[in-house]
């Protein structure tokens, strides 16, 4: 009894066991997933700046309501109009009148007065560190001579830059209806204006002082970023971080567009209607900062660059006609190097090769591409990258003879002349057969003579 007990227990671990290997084989093969980071916002977006490759992405392409992240536009136009020359950054404004008509009262603003006289530095960093709305409409009109015009070139550059959800209707982002783009737009605009090196450098001040103007005396600013500065609000810093531009109305909600570099990588963030959220320990957490640091981090945590392919690699080989050597070797010509979840390497990726043709006719030059290849991971395809020949192929004389002729005789005009002078030999040898036969007797040729008269003898 004892025996037979000790037996089924034996049996049931090894069972056990058994289903535990198979469970572990089964979560092994499964696919490799980066864990989503479920930020908490109505659309987010986190991109890397070098590739324009999408780490993440929640309702990038909804219209949204911007709110003063317009200004990132704003300001592209201005630094674009100072590239052509149109203005310098030391060129001195006064501010009109004008300007100020339809702000709201309790809007952001740098306290600017009508008559005041700015640099466009200095309008430029009051707009883009505390976001003063008077300032956008300031240099609107010193550019465009209205805000109307400012903002129908607001629209076209959008358009030029690809942005297909975005239409704005003031330069400052104050809340309207027909006011709204998305989250990539966002990135197109942003991408753009950070090839302009004034930009990220006045993105950046925490605190810049503005000097004593003829209507004012100095002022210090603080900057609404509080990844950058915790001047208004602690507990956000991020010492990646750079930049870009806050935003927040009753209808966008909180918004922020960040960059943020960390060895290799460049990313920008993108959040859009997020909220402030009372805790429970008291405070708040203003989530477009808290879920913009998450995102950073996740994005850091998770991807890097890694080289999925070398130039050393042959790939494949490809049929050579033509040649007395058979085929040549592929590869691509130089390493590839992408951005890719750290949980993958290039030993997970799927390659598929695609070539041009069933075989190539020599000559065959080092560096011609004659195939691409396509490495991919469950359904996201991570490079294309063409296939060159590794060396020379010289061509065969004889066989390049062979194969002229071959060709001179398969053209069409060629092959009607062969069976019209074919036709005409057997027309030939047909009326030499039956024609010519009547000249022959016997198998001798026999001459007709006409009949002897003699001489006509005179009369």
């Amino acid at each position: 009894m004892r025996t037979r007990r000790f037996l089924s227990v034996f049996f049931v671990l090894v069972l056990v066991l058994q289903l535990l290997a198979v469970s572990a084989l089964a979560d092994d093969s499964g696919l490799k997933e980066v864990e989503d980071p479920d930020i908490q916002a109505r659309a987010a977006l986190l991109v890397d700046v070098n590739t324009d490759t999408v780490l993440y992405d929640k309702n990038m392409e909804e219209e949204m309501y911007p709110a003063s992240l317009t200004k990132i536009m704003t300001a592209l136009l201005v630094l674009e109009a100072v590239d052509r020359g149109e203005l310098s950054m030391d060129t001195e404004i006064t501010a009109p009148e004008s300007a100020f008509d339809g702000l709201d009262s309790a809007g952001s603003t740098a306290n600017i007065k009508a008559g005041e006289i700015l640099t466009v530095e200095e309008l430029l960093t009051c707009m883009l560190v505390v976001s003063a709305n008077e300032t956008c409409n300031i240099l609107a009109e010193t550019l465009c001579g209205s805000v109307d015009a400012f903002v129908d070139r607001m629209n076209q550059r959008a358009q030029e830059l690809g942005c297909q959800n975005t239409h704005f209707v003031n330069a400052t982002g104050l809340h309207d209806p027909q006011h709204y783009t998305s989250a990539w737009d966002l990135y197109l605009i942003t991408k753009e204006a950070l090839t302009h090196e004034d930009f990220l450098t006045i993105c950046d001040m925490r605190q810049p002082v503005i000097p004593a103007t003829n209507l004012s005396a100095e002022r210090t600013l603080h900057t609404t970023n509080s990844l950058l500065d915790g001047w208004r609000a602690l507990g956000y810093r991020y010492k990646y971080a750079h930049g870009v531009k806050t935003g927040s109305t009753s209808d966008a909600g909180h918004c922020l567009v960040s960059t943020a570099e960390k060895g290799e990588l460049h990313l920008v963030s993108v959040v859009l209607g997020a909220e402030k959220v009372s805790l429970p320990t008291g405070g708040s957490d203003i989530k477009s900062f808290s879920e913009t640091r998450r995102l950073f981090e996740w994005g850091f945590d998770n991807f890097s660059y890694q080289t999925i392919l070398t130039a050393e690699e042959m790939l494949a080989s490809m049929p050579v006609t033509l040649s007395e050597i058979e085929s040549v070797a592929l590869h691509s010509v130089e390493d590839i190097v992408v951005l890719m979840p750290d949980i993958l390497s290039a030993e997970d990726l799927t390659r598929t090769i695609r070539f041009r043709s069933k075989s190539v006719e020599a000559p065959v030059s080092a560096g011609d591409q004659l195939a691409e290849v396509e490495l991919s991971y469950n359904g996201t395809v991570y490079a294309t990258v063409p296939l060159a020949a590794l060396a020379d192929v010289e061509a065969s004389r004889s066989l390049v003879l062979k194969a002229q002729i071959r060709a001179f005789f398969d053209r069409t005009a060629v092959k009607v002349i062969c069976v019209i002078v074919l036709a005409l030999i057997v027309f030939l040898v047909g009326w030499k057969l039956t024609i010519g036969r009547q000249r022959y007797r016997y198998g001798k040729n026999v001459r007709r003579q006409k009949n002897y008269r003699g001489r006509r003898r005179g009369l």
